[in-house]
């Protein structure tokens, strides 16, 4: 039978350079499933790259990182979700095609989910991305990431850029679409708006973890919020 108190990810000692630059420098984390985990830090801390490195798109690391088991690979990535910081979809495509696009390529993919989420977001199946807001695009793009049927996702920035009526709907479809024993990682800046979702926080600087903790029990230890917290450690 599977280890089912094993780690969903865990990573040891990860570092990633770009040329001079220490992108990662010795990340250790242990992230269990049946979480949210908020993945907090300022622009260029390091929470993209990790993402990628967590989602396989980045391979050339030093150190251990292991998803259910397995370091990042073709195994892997069939058990993960990726939403990146940037639009992956081509903007003369329609929803309702995005969805066969999704539907053809993973076996993971519940298309009744995602026109579920379409509908709940109120969204036109015939609309071209090209024609929608920044806002109405990133609907569609969460509500394909989180109609797989993943052990893990990984969200970059979901509400970066958008309004903040759009921010809360976009949350809402990521906890409608999330299954209770996935794990579920989201990178951000706005702690402000995601605290009242999160169960943990991993707060980064200069490619470290500063900070990890179960985020109820960080409260407590501090009393004061995620958000007054972060500007704290930060300061």
């Amino acid at each position: 039978m599977p280890d089912t108190t094993a780690p969903t990810v865990r990573i040891h000692g990860l570092r990633k350079r770009y040329r001079t630059t220490a992108a990662l420098d010795g990340v250790d984390l242990e992230l269990r499933s049946g979480r949210i985990v908020g993945l907090l830090g300022e622009n260029g801390c390091g929470k993209t790259t990790l993402m990628k490195v967590l989602a396989g798109v980045l391979a050339d690391y030093e150190g251990e990182v292991e998803i259910l088991g397995e370091a990042p690979g073709p195994a892997t990535k069939a058990v993960t979700a990726f939403l990146p910081d940037t639009g992956f979809l081509a903007g003369d495509w329609r929803v309702d095609f995005c969805l066969d696009y999704f539907d053809d390529f993973f076996a993971d993919f519940d298309r009744g989910k995602a026109a579920e989420l379409i509908g709940f977001f109120g969204l036109d199946p015939r609309m071209r991305l090209k024609e929608m807001s920044k806002g109405m695009r990133e609907k569609v793009q969460v509500a394909l990431i989180m109609s797989r049927r993943a052990r893990l996702h990984l969200l970059d920035e979901p509400i970066s850029g958008v309004d903040p009526a759009a921010r809360q709907v976009i949350l809402d479809g990521i906890l409608r679409g999330l299954d209770d024993d996935s794990l579920l990682v989201v990178s951000t800046h706005l702690i402000h708006d995601l605290e009242p979702i999160l169960d943990s926080v991993v707060m980064m600087r200069h490619g470290r973890v500063l900070l990890a903790g179960d985020a109820d029990d960080l409260r407590a230890e501090h009393g004061v919020g995620l958000d007054r917290l972060f500007q704290e450690v930060y300061r």
